[in-house]
């Protein structure tokens, strides 16, 4: 695929979303690094893609919000370009809730992430992808949706509806050459889980096939293959990369 716009990645400033988004400037793309808060991240990831030969500019918005979302995609375009490739990235709490405790804004507070921006985000970057003819809706997704793990139903179920939304986007979606997707990664440390010790993962480690922690860049190349022409015919798919820790 011929990058001709830019790549938007939410919730960059650190974390996967960092990762992510030094991979795709690395192969290219002009990237639009969003932030919500941490604007001195955001500052550090871009200059990160600048001094390797990149390009990058940094957008602060809430990925959640009806009326910044919009706003944000059109300073991109003005900025970067049509955005080509989104990669719904940006996440918030996940608190474990027994079911019997769960409330209905427990369940709201994920599906805002993983249903209501993925579609802003769709909705106001969709008229630049049909003008080029082509384009990538990346979700990030996550294997807890089979580990089923208890006390995260309310992330569980929004996760589940990301994969429905995914999925219903690309029979919708591929008249217009885009393609739709969710890379599901495993459990993958980063900043926000603090400091993970050997001995803190090794349960987990002991039932993964590959015998080892997923990494960032584990996740990072499998989105830039995603969104890259290699991956033209792809669409509708749920990749997971966990190493094979919840192979049937």
């Amino acid at each position: 695929m011929t990058i001709a716009g830019s790549a938007l990645v939410t919730g960059a400033s650190r974390g996967l979303g960092a990762q992510i988004a030094r991979r795709l400037a690395a192969d290219g793309w002009p990237v639009a690094v969003n932030y919500h808060s941490d604007e001195a991240g955001a500052g550090r990831v871009v200059a990160a893609i600048e001094a390797a030969g990149g390009r990058a500019a940094a957008f602060r918005a809430d990925v959640t919000d009806e009326r910044a979302v919009p706003a944000m995609v059109a300073e991109i375009e003005s900025r970067l370009g049509p955005v080509q490739a989104v990669v719904a990235n940006a996440t918030g709490p996940q608190p474990l809730v027994a079911a019997e405790e769960v409330s209905w804004q427990d369940h709201l507070d994920q599906l805002v992430f993983f249903v209501k921006s993925p579609t802003l985000l769709l909705q106001a970057t969709l008229p630049g992808m049909r003008r080029l003819g082509t384009g990538r809706i990346v979700h990030i997704g996550s294997d807890s949706f089979e580990r089923a793990l208890p006390g995260a139903s309310a992330y569980n179920a929004a996760k589940g509806a990301q994969i429905g939304l995914a999925r219903t986007w690309a029979r919708e979606l591929g008249r217009h050459g885009v393609t739709v997707n969710v890379v599901a990664p495993g459990w993958i440390p980063v900043e926000r889980h603090g400091v993970v010790t050997a001995e803190d993962s090794a349960g987990y480690v002991r039932d993964v096939p590959l015998g080892r922690m997923g990494t960032p860049e584990d996740i990072a190349d499998v989105v830039a293959f995603v969104v890259s022409d290699a991956a033209r015919f792809v669409t509708g798919e749920r990749i997971t990369v966990n190493g094979g820790h919840t192979i049937d």
